[in-house]
């Protein structure tokens, strides 16, 4: 069999890429990393001080170039902030770089999974599941048009998504693999 390439987590906020991811790199005997997490270590300054003082735009150059940074890694996982595709440089380095995993999750889900979150910046303004219902009608597309896979996480243990990626990247690069 093939070794499985590096695997990239895209999705919206509170879809769960963190968690998920780490649990897949421990799975596999991977490297982990959060692109988010790896831009507040590199700056020495959490999101919401970044977004504050660069604005959104600042905070976009610093995530694309960490992405150009993490994808030049090979197997790895990669949890991706929920914007990273904005930016179609962004998408086109995620696809060449590894398998895309889209972790599809409800905005009822999300509004649970971000309620006491104040490290979001873009919630922090306005009604959240307007926004959250705004961001994922103009990101989805982006997120589907990126991804090798889609796999719902709402109403699901971390646990079962990570089995179900594996099953089916599996699948991807080996279908004599798998027979489901």
């Amino acid at each position: 069999m093939q070794a499985l390439p590096n695997l990239i987590l895209v999705g919206p906020m509170g879809a769960g890429k963190s968690t998920i991811g780490r649990l897949l790199a421990a799975e596999l005997s991977r490297a982990f990393y959060d692109s988010d997490h790896e831009i507040q270590a590199r700056c020495g300054a959490d999101i919401p001080w970044i977004f504050d003082v660069e604005g959104e735009s600042g905070f976009r150059d610093r995530e694309t170039q960490m992405i150009r940074e993490l994808t030049r890694h090979e197997g790895v996982v990669i949890a991706t902030g929920g914007g990273a595709v904005l930016r179609e440089e962004n998408r086109r380095v995620l696809r060449e770089s590894g398998t895309v995993i889209y972790l599809l999750t409800t905005v009822e889900q999300q509004l649970r999974r971000t309620a006491k979150d104040r490290n979001r910046p873009l919630l922090q303004r306005g009604d959240r599941e307007q926004l959250l219902r705004e961001m994922f009608a103009l990101r989805d597309p982006l997120y589907r048009a990126t991804a090798d896979v889609v796999v719902r996480t709402d109403r699901r243990g971390p646990r079962a998504v990570v089995n179900e990626i594996v099953r089916r990247v599996t699948h991807l690069v080996d279908p004599l693999q798998c027979k489901a």
